[in-house]
């Protein structure tokens, strides 16, 4: 589906993103680059390249908005996507040869600083769509999120029937570790995938790291060999396994959480930006007509 959306209908916007581009090419290279008149953004030709410019960020930020309404009936969403893909793309080169590479501390450079934000942005949002879904399918193993918690749901409800069979100190260790468990959590928390999860150990008051399920899972693996009873490293064994793959979904649901951050965390940079170069868009425009 995401290759399919970068050669819709045989490539159609990626050959008018090319053809308009070498226009644009041709068009900064006829303004000569005399010593009296460098090329710039107030030739005849500048001004053509910084209306089409102008005209294509409204039309891809009208385009943005479009392709998130499903139940719009111009066009289809696909061919309106592959078209903000190759037209943003263009509008680099477009916007870049209107400047003329002159940059300076105003609002025409803003407004170009902008730009590049908003298409590289861009970029970013276009490579996790193609490559990130692939990689969360993946680590899902052919499970949705549900799935996976109903299951470590599961798990918490043996570990908490099994555990009744053992000492109190290990009773309330296991069971802090499965309080004190941290899945999710801030956009950082989320984002990094690391694991935050405590317990509270034998004598102590203050919980203590328990990432990967370390702290639990080393405390069961020693009891083992001292069990004096069959029973005992029976229950024993059985609590090591249920941790164990208690570890394994906790460590998926991370990345999962992970991934699913990654595919939407850039339209929370990549939206604001566009409004952003929007207003710094009128401002260039309108101090362009009254000052030059």
């Amino acid at each position: 589906m995401h290759t399919s959306l970068l050669a819709w209908r045989g490539f159609r916007y990626g050959k008018w993103a090319l053809v308009l581009g070498l226009v644009s090419i041709a068009l900064y290279l006829s303004q000569g680059g005399s010593a009296a008149q460098p090329p710039n953004g107030g030739t005849w030709q500048g001004y053509v390249l910084g209306t089409v410019g102008a005209l294509l960020i409204v039309w891809l930020s009208v385009l943005g908005v479009r392709k998130r309404r499903y139940s719009s009936t111009l066009g289809s969403v696909q061919g309106w996507t592959s078209a903000h893909v190759y037209l943003g793309a263009v509008l680099l080169l477009i916007g870049t040869l209107h400047s003329a590479a002159q940059v300076g501390w105003n609002v025409h450079t803003l407004a170009y600083a902008l730009m590049c934000a908003v298409i590289f942005s861009g970029f970013y949002g276009l490579y996790v769509y193609i490559h990130l879904p692939g990689r969360l399918a993946s680590n899902n193993a052919g499970k949705d999120r549900d799935a996976w918690l109903e299951e470590l749901g599961e798990l918490d409800s043996a570990i908490r029937d099994t555990v009744e069979a053992c000492d109190a100190e290990l009773q309330a260790m296991a069971l802090s570790a499965l309080d004190l468990t941290a899945l999710g959590g801030s956009a950082w928390r989320q984002l990094s995938a690391r694991d935050y999860s405590r317990i509270i150990l034998p004598g102590q008051s203050k919980p203590v790291g328990n990432a990967e399920q370390g702290v639990i899972v080393k405390a069961l693996s020693e009891r083992i060999p001292d069990a004096r009873k069959q029973s005992q490293a029976e229950v024993l064994n059985e609590l090591l396994g249920l941790f164990g793959r208690r570890r394994v979904i906790l460590n998926l649901l991370r990345r999962e959480i992970r991934l699913r951050g990654l595919i939407r965390v850039w339209l929370f940079v990549h939206i604001p930006l566009t409004v952003a170069l929007l207003v710094a868009l009128l401002i260039h425009i309108f101090s362009v007509f009254i000052y030059w």
